[in-house]
């Protein structure tokens, strides 16, 4: 596994990102390429590349030092000799896929058209065709149909009558599944948007209004008229409105149905492997927020052995989301059985992992890793580790999605300051939490209750502790079912962690029983 360096320039300089990526076989692959173009040898994208591979950090400087170009001309060869990596990368046996063999022969086709050699394009649209078809590609489909249509009407035919009516249908069928496909994808982004902006719903209000946009976006199906593909974007949409909506049950049956489309057809785990490992994840997150233990780690255990099998597709996308998925699944099912043990070597390799694959992340996955590894922490009583790694999400300015998250990292870290006796920051942590759940127009009932007990815990003779924290439990547990309150519960078990302090004994060992009795 390589390992790529991230640094605040790397960002900002698209051609240093993608040399860095490059693997050893990529870059000779790169080298081999660049050596079949007659005069290449000495030629400046050779050079920048040469350089570039061996920078740790993207610095301008240096290669202007270098004389391989003036200034003026930097932006033109960065921009060259990105093309030509990307040709190389291209021709890779490593990135070919069926999307890619069906665009070649497409883009032969149009060759052989602009030629003349109709018949031959014809030919090599049709086999075209059938492969995008077959592999559920049904939006080149529709380009080749509509290739097809233009060079019937200059290669004419005696079957010309019947291969305008069937080209027509062929055309008008693949318009109307890949606008259906299109209005369920458009449903489905909207709704992931909303779950990263604001979470799960916190109202009736909220709730009101998710129902009447995903029944005024939803487009009228029948269920037996769709394609693979277009079942796909259905469950998807289906799934992301159960999980804003709470309804995990909902999100379990959409995502059972998810995962089936492909043991149904299991060649299309091969031609779709990132759905195939979203399918997995979202029945792993339902199956988690369902507490049961016993088919969440059968469903964990039969994705791993899969993903480990030689036929399972390569690529660094899917090695980021094997990463993603799986270890956010190990750590999930750890709080499913009530395992806040660190000696198994879990944070470790994640954190390991996390600085090779990290850069390729999104922020905000990210988070929702330090998260998990902070309630871990807390969970085993090492509440200074817990804070180290809220902070990383507390002081993460840029963070702009799901701040829920957001807002609970800041509860969490008012408790793991209480509980590792660092009181001298309670006052201004206090104030700096509440005014941030006001402007986020997230302070519900557990928070405030929260807030309250711990803005008052300098009052409380050390005798009474035991007595407030009853009260305190008693005032949250009529909030444990609460349709839009029991959202706190999901992100910081603070019952747990009150019978803890008044029963004097380990949040992990409470948490555990808990878990034994929930445990299906």
């Amino acid at each position: 596994m390589r390992k790529i360096i991230t640094t605040a320039n790397d960002s900002k300089d698209a051609l240093f990102t993608l040399v860095r990526s490059l693997s050893k076989s990529e870059k000779r692959q790169f080298t081999l390429y660049v050596g079949r173009l007659d005069g290449n040898a000495d030629s400046k994208y050779l050079q920048l590349f040469a350089l570039m591979d061996k920078m740790k950090v993207y610095d301008e400087a240096e290669i202007l030092n270098n004389r391989i170009v003036k200034k003026q001309q930097l932006s033109n060869l960065k921009a060259h000799l990105y093309k030509q990596i990307l040709i190389s990368l291209r021709l890779s046996p490593a990135h070919q896929n069926i999307r890619i063999q069906i665009r070649e022969q497409l883009d032969f086709a149009t060759v052989l058209y602009q030629k003349g050699l109709y018949q031959q394009s014809l030919k090599l649209l049709e086999k075209a065709k059938h492969m995008a078809i077959e592999n559920e590609e049904k939006n080149v489909a529709y380009e080749i149909v509509e290739l097809e249509k233009v060079i019937e009407t200059q290669y004419i035919t005696r079957s010309m009558s019947t291969r305008a009516d069937e080209l027509t249908q062929e055309a008008e069928s693949l318009s109307r599944q890949n606008m259906m496909t299109s209005k369920l994808s458009n449903l489905s982004l909207q709704l992931y948007g909303k779950m990263l902006k604001m979470g799960y719903v916190r109202s009736d209000a909220e709730k009101q209004k998710i129902e009447v946009y995903f029944n005024e976006h939803l487009p009228e199906y029948d269920l037996k008229e769709l394609g693979f593909r277009e079942k796909l974007w259905l469950y998807k949409a289906y799934l992301w409105y159960s999980f804003l909506i709470q309804d995990f049950l909902s999100c379990y049956r959409y995502a059972s149905r998810f995962v089936e489309l492909f043991e149904e057809q299991p060649k299309m785990i091969a031609r779709n492997p990132v759905f195939y490992l979203k399918g997995n994840h979202y029945l792993l997150e339902s199956l988690f927020y369902l507490r049961h233990h016993t088919h969440f780690k059968e469903v964990l255990e039969n994705l791993e052995m899969r993903l480990a099998e030689t036929d399972f597709p390569k690529s660094d996308n899917l090695e980021t989301l094997e990463f993603l998925y799986l270890y956010s699944n190990k750590l999930n099912l750890k709080f499913l059985v009530g395992d806040f043990s660190n000696d198994d070597g879990l944070i470790e390799e994640i954190t390991k992992k996390l600085k090779v694959l990290g850069g390729k992340m999104d922020a905000h996955h990210v988070m929702v890793f330090y998260y998990k590894i902070a309630s871990l922490y807390f969970g085993n009583g090492e509440n200074k580790k817990c804070i180290s790694y809220l902070q990383k999400i507390i002081n993460n300015k840029s963070l702009k999605m799901r701040e829920d998250l957001m807002c609970f990292a800041r509860i969490l870290n008012l408790v793991a300051h209480y509980e590792a006796g660092m009181d001298y920051h309670l006052e201004s942590l206090l104030r700096s939490t509440y005014k941030f759940l006001i402007k986020m127009n997230d302070l519900h009932e557990v928070q405030k209750e929260m807030i309250k007990f711990l803005r008052n815990l300098g009052e409380i003779f050390p005798s009474e502790l035991k007595s407030e924290f009853t009260k305190l439990r008693k005032r949250l547990e009529v909030y444990e079912n609460d349709p839009y309150e029991r959202r706190a519960f999901l992100y910081l078990d603070i019952l747990s962690w009150l019978d803890s302090r008044i029963e004097s004994r380990p949040v992990a060992q409470i948490i555990k029983e808990k878990s034994a009795l929930l445990m299906r």
